[in-house]
């Protein structure tokens, strides 16, 4: 029984197999029918189309070897599998993945040939992308695994390699060369093309940061105003605390009997008389102040925020010019950019200036001669006068409201203000009558040369003297004798050979046209002073002795400054000269065309006055001399117009903000 089950499963099997190999065949049958229509209807369209020429042999036999091929088997599995192939596939057995990528990329259609926008460059994309990639050697480029058939991108045509090898050679080279002084011109076109793009985009910056520079100096304009509010409430909380106070203490008193009510001693109302009458009362302190003006409460104060509108600008612009006075400006001096500035004038005044809006804010009266020295610490002012007198003033006293709009009948002719609509009134006449109190008298001759530093001043007269000031105290502690001082100098030197110690003058010019003491500074217990002999001495104010003379100027020394290390001179030799304060020598020297009257350093700049409508600047860091001033705006039409500017007498320079006085009695501010 199983066998004949198994025997009937074998023959079933065999069945099928039969069945399959029987429907293979037939579909082979069917494919071969196929391809045998397919080549004969090739052949009537070949004949159709040949017609005319079939009589020729030629056609025939292409057409008899035709029809022969396609009855061969290989031929035709050939076809079949041609036919079954998809179109890929076919793309990739015949091309490579790279080339396939190039025309994908490379291929644009007709639509977005359409419509092409005209354009200024001469050069296409393609041809910039060419000169973009760098120069490879065709000999190198050779060595590398490329592809056979293969060439440079954009190397040129092919060359006909038919005739000598020399010859072939000579053309390859003149194609490459070629192809290089294209690539060279397209090359050019693109940088001329990113220069223009990079010059716009710097418009655009340098648009952009003026726009920034109005808000920064609207933030600055608003800044003043807000300080400005916040004293004026200080000053109202102020008074309503002494309100509260005086009231209280009324209160408290009107609940006292009146028998416990007792008067005033007699013994304290005497010693209060006395001590008014007593010669202390003019000499108030700095620190401490005991008069009731000292006790008034400031009007005016130092602005808390550090302006910085000024180290944006460029270097040499002008940020405004003052009509300040009438006459040649003989001193001036400010604390802060944008902050107080002071000046002073042979039209024997003395002028307070906010800097910030260009405004006077009053005038230091008291003098009775041309100041011809001052300076600027804090709220302290310090005058030098030809009267030979030193005046200190705190100008936290005056009465200056920045922001005021009245306007006052009385005018000065000066021009306090701007012109146009929002005109600046002119100060009030008594602005500054409270800021005065010290005047130091010991002087017999005018005061020249001052420098105030802490409690300390230093002032230098024509009577050939330098005197040491104690603040506090108010009175001279201090007397130093220049000529005797000279004198020993010359009798240590001369060993005995003579008795004369008179002073005698080493300047080449007239020893009366320049101040006995030109300049000077102290700091500490050390102090620099340049003298009409051409002499800087530095003193000991410990000891009252000179402990060094630097010896090189041939003229008057008009003004000097010092640092940790370096002390800088100007002279009437019509030079500057660094000076190493660690060895005594000069380090370095600056000759011009004129005398220099005034001189001034910061951490970067040396400015000077030498005589001209210019202000000299000689940059530290990178040893560049250059000129600012109103005579380096002037055109050459200007020069031929007549139109000049006049000279410098004094300029000073604090945190790159440059503010120099002119002959005309003119102030300019600019940037440095």
């Amino acid at each position: 029984m199983a066998g004949a089950n198994h025997s009937r499963n074998a023959s079933q099997i065999r069945s099928r197999a039969n069945d399959s190999d029987n429907d293979s065949v037939l579909g082979a049958v069917i494919d071969t029918r196929q391809i045998e229509a397919f080549g004969r209807k090739v052949t009537a369209t070949a004949s159709h189309l040949m017609s005319d020429a079939a009589s020729t042999p030629h056609y025939s036999g292409a057409l008899t070897s035709i029809q022969r091929s396609m009855r061969r088997p290989h031929m035709q599995r050939s076809v079949l599998s041609f036919t079954q192939q998809a179109p890929t596939e076919l793309v990739r057995s015949k091309i490579s993945t790279s080339e396939i990528a190039h025309r994908a990329v490379a291929f644009i259609s007709d639509e977005q040939l359409h419509n092409i926008p005209e354009t200024e460059h001469t050069y296409s994309l393609f041809q910039g992308f060419q000169a973009s990639l760098p120069d490879i050697d065709e000999n190198e480029h050779r060595k590398g695994h490329r592809r056979r058939g293969q060439k440079l991108l954009g190397a040129g045509p092919d060359i006909d390699e038919d005739g000598p090898p020399n010859l072939v050679k000579l053309k390859k080279r003149r194609n490459q060369t070629n192809h290089r002084l294209e690539m060279m011109g397209i090359r050019k076109n693109l940088c001329s093309s990113e220069i223009r793009e990079i010059d716009n985009k710097i418009a655009n910056l340098n648009s952009m940061r003026r726009i920034v520079l109005d808000r920064l100096a609207g933030l600055e304009a608003e800044e003043v105003e807000v300080e400005q509010e916040i004293l004026q409430l200080d000053n109202q909380i102020e008074d309503m605390t002494e309100e509260e106070a005086v009231r209280a203490l009324a209160e408290s008193t009107t609940t006292l009997e009146p028998g416990q009510m007792t008067p005033p001693a007699a013994d304290d109302a005497m010693d209060a008389s006395f001590m008014s009458e007593s010669i202390y009362e003019k000499l108030p302190s700095v620190k401490s102040p005991k008069s009731p003006k000292n006790k008034k409460r400031p009007s005016y104060v130092k602005r808390k925020s550090m302006p910085v509108l000024h180290e944006h600008l460029e270097p040499g612009s002008n940020i405004r010019t003052l009509p300040a006075h009438n006459d040649v400006v003989t001193a001036i001096d400010f604390d802060a950019p944008f902050g107080t500035m002071v000046t002073a004038s042979l039209d024997d005044t003395v002028r307070v200036w906010d800097l910030n809006l260009g405004r006077c804010m009053g005038f230091l009266e008291g003098h009775t001669a041309s100041v011809r020295c001052l300076q600027v610490e804090d709220n302290i002012v310090a005058t030098g006068s030809q009267d030979a007198t030193i005046r200190l003033w705190d100008i936290s006293r005056a009465k200056y409201e920045p922001f005021e709009h009245n306007v006052h009948t009385e005018d000065d002719g000066l021009g306090f203000g701007n012109e146009g609509e929002d005109e600046i009134p002119p100060p009030h006449p008594d602005a500054m009558e409270d800021c005065h109190f010290m005047t130091l008298e010991a002087h017999v001759a005018e005061v020249t040369a001052i420098h105030l530093r802490g409690d300390t001043l230093v002032s230098g007269s024509a009577d050939k003297t330098l005197r040491q000031w104690d603040m506090v105290k108010g009175r001279c502690v201090q007397t130093l004798d220049v000529l005797w001082a000279a004198a020993q100098a010359s009798a240590s030197h001369s060993l005995g050979t003579t008795g004369d110690t008179d002073w005698k003058p080493t300047t080449r010019g007239a020893d009366a046209n320049y101040d006995f003491v030109g300049a000077l500074q102290v700091f500490d217990a050390a102090l620099a002073c340049g003298t009409a002999d051409g002499m800087v001495r530095l003193w000991d104010l410990r000891s009252g002795q000179v402990h060094r003379s630097l010896v090189g100027h041939t003229g008057a020394v008009t003004c000097l400054q010092f640092d940790d290390v370096h002390l800088v001179t100007g002279s009437a030799d019509r030079s500057i000269r660094i000076w190493d304060l660690r060895t005594g020598t000069i380090a370095d020297a600056f000759a011009y065309d004129n005398p220099i009257t005034s001189m001034m350093f910061d951490t970067r700049h040396i400015v000077a006055a030498a005589g001209e409508d210019i202000v000299k600047v000689y940059d530290k860091t990178d040893g560049r001399h250059w000129d600012l001033g109103a005579g380096a705006k002037l055109t050459v039409e200007d020069n031929m117009e007549g139109k000049t500017a006049s000279t410098v007498e004094k300029v000073r320079l604090k945190d790159g903000f440059l503010v120099e006085g002119r002959r005309s009695g003119e102030i300019g501010c600019w940037t440095c």
